[in-house]
């Protein structure tokens, strides 16, 4: 079955996952269960699928076996213990028989903790910590994935947790060889049918400045900026707007800075933090956005602080929340702060 599938690299997304569900007579996952689950920090450690790999921890070691063995590359997954969207990766995506077998019949997956201590060695033959390693890869939310291709490139890159549907559609991209030819924010959209372009269409927040969307920074601001990209027909950003928002701390906060919702496929006008004048499709491209809702926030200037484009809920937004509020991210990254915090 697997092997039928990837010679239709077309069927991408939440089309393909239907299919082979339909087929398998297998239950897809609900919304609920994607979005709705409670996302503080587990009370129980978790314990990885014993089908990834047992590894030395020499990356490209690993990647030469994965080779050998007709595989199409390396997952680098960085987690963390008690992390509920790791959790909820394992358990929900990896609760898929498909999602397992395809997993398996084209990778290798070595497990890195993001606070762990042992050497690793990297692509390029240098030696660090688990740690270290994950800090310059700029893990910050997990789980966090790297895709390596056969020639130790990172070819893809995934922040935090995604549904089933579109974490497919990551592992298709890369065994399939797909990053030579298009970028994966074009290779998702080809397999997805809820792109609305009515700016109708969004749920729209009393906070959210009106167009025209002049978000230039070139003379600073008094207050961080938070962009929200988002879609029509789009449960997540339902969520969102309808779960998440609804909270008095999370929606005070936003309120203390300056924010803007703009459908990250339509063709509006908007200039950039930096000045560009471009649209929203265009620079929603340039950064790399594929997940709709997605928030990315700037200081003062326009100079990116982070970003949160994967599932989110109360917990982690309410951590990034807390962190700008701080106005930390003028003196140290999201990582550091959230270490200082947790002790």
């Amino acid at each position: 079955m697997v092997g039928s599938i990837a010679r239709f690299p077309a069927l991408v997304g939440a089309t393909l996952l239907l299919l082979v569900a339909a087929a398998r007579g297998a239950d897809l996952p609900s919304d609920e269960e994607i979005y709705g689950f409670d996302d503080r920090p587990l009370a129980e450690p978790l314990e990885h699928p014993d089908w990834f790999k047992e590894s030395f921890l020499d990356l490209g070691q690993d990647l030469q076996e994965a080779l050998g063995a007709g595989k199409r590359g390396l997952m680098v997954y960085f987690g963390q213990r008690r992390c509920a969207y790791c959790q909820k990766l394992l358990r929900t995506n990896f609760g898929l028989e498909d999602i397992v077998e395809y997993t398996r019949a084209h990778f290798d997956v070595v497990a890195i903790d993001i606070w762990g201590v042992a050497e690793v060695t990297d692509l390029q033959g240098q030696t660090l910590t688990e740690r270290e390693l994950a800090e310059r890869e700029d893990t910050v939310f997990t789980p966090s994935i790297l895709f390596y291709g056969p020639d130790g490139e990172i070819r893809l890159r995934l922040r935090g947790y995604y549904p089933p549907y579109q974490f497919r559609a990551a592992l298709e991209y890369v065994a399939d060889g797909h990053y030579r030819r298009e970028s994966f924010r074009d290779y998702l959209a080809r397999g997805d049918n809820r792109m609305v372009f009515d700016e109708g269409d969004l749920n729209d927040e009393p906070m959210f400045a009106r167009p025209p969307y002049n978000l230039d920074r070139r003379m600073p601001s008094d207050r961080p900026l938070a962009v929200f990209f988002e879609q029509g027909d789009c449960h997540a950003c339902d969520v969102l707007h309808g779960q998440t928002l609804r909270d008095p701390d999370i929606y005070r906060r936003f309120e203390s800075m300056e924010t803007v919702q703009l459908n990250m496929w339509s063709d509006t006008p908007v200039i950039t933090p930096s000045g560009e004048r471009t649209t929203v499709r265009e620079w929603a491209a340039k950064l790399g956005l594929f997940y709709a809702p997605s928030i990315l926030f700037f200081d003062e200037q326009g100079a990116e602080i982070l970003r949160v484009d994967s599932v989110v809920g109360l917990f982690r937004l309410g951590n990034v929340l807390a962190y700008l509020d701080s106005k930390a991210y003028r003196t140290e990254r999201f990582r550091q702060w959230r270490e200082q915090v947790a002790h």
